[in-house]
């Protein structure tokens, strides 16, 4: 009898399919647990008719799916966790959003109650989970989000996870510009950001795709710098200098963020490593600053402007113990076309700086008007990241041993020689079409 009416469930006929849906509405309340062997094909005819064109059936059959739902059930008295999965991931190709949903809250039950069952099933469904986080509805993909922070409460399964996350960006860059930052900032909240940050940048350090990885860790920086869901990663960064776990996620970070360099100058002054900072802008040489580098610059200049950055910015007020940010932000300028609206922006900011210094109740005048004649005048003394001067610290800056981190350099020659090869193989056509 039920096979029959799951048969009539998808019948043309409006009538027909009322009065199935109706039945099988009956036999779920019922029946209860004696339909067990029924169900994925019950579910099967349940899911469809939940986005049916006709309000009538669409009622009844959610009713119905919610009662099969409520069942609590036994795994081992024939309940087919793999059938009723297998009929929820061909839904999730349905083209209605409501049927999709269901399907999710569905696989999401299934977890929640069946764990390790569903978890046998899980090369089944693990690749259309992931392009279901492509779908155009964000409540599908919230909720395909959801179900994948549930899996990946298992260490290996979040490491497959971040994998199978970056290749899908790497092979859809689209869904990297769309929901992109929809889906960090979800796992953030979901995995905690640090875990999940900390992933990412362990991957990404060894991509082969170096355009790919720029572009990422670009994304990933931004996302840092803006979301409120990593406000707590921000102020474990601005002690890189005080605190060993704000000094460990730096360092962590440091790798992969070496394939941008204004990921890297971003990174140096939310972590307050302004002297870093300062050398690697000084690093940069004709092949870094391109188009593209100016944009980042441009972003990274009115973020500088918000509230993410008010620290950095009340610390101007004391010149005399932040020369390296001064330096790092003129250095910034120098970069900067002067007809831009950012170097207008910066300068505007950096003629605030007072040009004396708050120094235990005293003010100090600078040499001259000018804020930057504090950095000509301590040029020759060594200053640490924190400002205190004539302190021997060579390369190491308050624990962060930066003459050991030298994947900024390398990582940077990595992109110059594939720039090159680029170009050479660009004149190679052009010269050969010529020909």
């Amino acid at each position: 009898m039920a096979e029959i009416l799951v048969q009539r469930a998808a019948a043309l006929d409006e009538f027909t399919r009322l009065t199935a849906i109706t039945w099988i509405n009956e036999f779920v309340k019922l029946g209860g647990d004696q339909l067990f062997p029924y169900y994925a094909d019950i579910l099967g005819a349940i899911l469809p008719c939940i986005s049916d064109k006709e309000e009538k059936i669409r009622v009844v059959a959610r009713e119905t799916n919610e009662a099969l739902r409520s069942i609590e059930v036994n795994p081992t008295e024939n309940f087919d966790v793999g059938g009723i999965l297998s009929i929820a991931r061909r839904q999730l190709d349905s083209e209605w959003e409501a049927t999709r949903i269901e399907a999710l809250h569905w696989i999401s039950t299934l977890l929640n109650r069946h764990r390790a069952e569903v978890l046998c099933f899980l090369n089944d469904i693990f690749d259309t989970l992931l392009k279901a986080l492509s779908d155009s509805s964000d409540e599908v993909v919230l909720l395909v989000l959801d179900i994948h922070a549930c899996i990946a409460q298992d260490p290996l399964h979040f490491r497959q996870l971040v994998v199978f996350l970056v290749h899908n960006f790497r092979i859809d860059h689209s869904l990297l510009e769309r929901r992109g930052a929809l889906i960090i900032r979800r796992l953030c909240v979901l995995l905690d950001a640090e875990r999940v940050y900390r992933e990412l940048s362990t991957i990404l350090e060894g991509e082969a795709d170096l355009d790919f990885a720029c572009v990422m860790v670009q994304a990933l920086n931004l996302i840092l710098l803006t979301s409120s869901e990593l406000s707590e990663l921000r102020e474990l960064l601005k002690q890189s200098l005080v605190n060993a776990a704000g000094k460990d996620l730096f360092v962590s970070l440091y790798a992969s963020w070496c394939h941008s360099p204004m990921a890297i100058i971003s990174l140096c002054l939310l972590a307050q490593t302004y002297q870093h900072a300062c050398a690697v802008i000084q690093s940069l040489v004709e092949e870094d600053i391109n188009a593209k580098f100016l944009v980042q610059l441009d972003k990274l200049i009115r973020l500088l402007e918000t509230p993410v950055f008010a620290y950095l910015r009340l610390q101007l007020l004391e010149p005399r113990q932040y020369i390296w940010l001064l330096k790092a932000l003129y250095g910034l300028l120098m970069l900067l076309p002067q007809q831009s609206s950012a170097f207008k922006v910066l300068r505007r900011r950096l003629k605030t700086v007072p040009s004396y210094s708050f120094d235990g109740g005293n003010l100090k005048r600078a040499a001259s008007g000018n804020p930057y004649s504090q950095i000509l005048h301590h040029s020759g003394s060594q200053i640490t990241e924190d400002g205190d001067i004539d302190q021997d610290n060579g390369n190491l800056q308050n624990g962060i041993n930066f003459a050991s981190l030298q994947q900024f350099k390398q990582m940077q020659q990595q992109h110059h020689m594939l720039a090159k090869s680029r170009a050479q193989s660009r004149n190679s056509s052009t010269s050969f079409l010529k020909v």
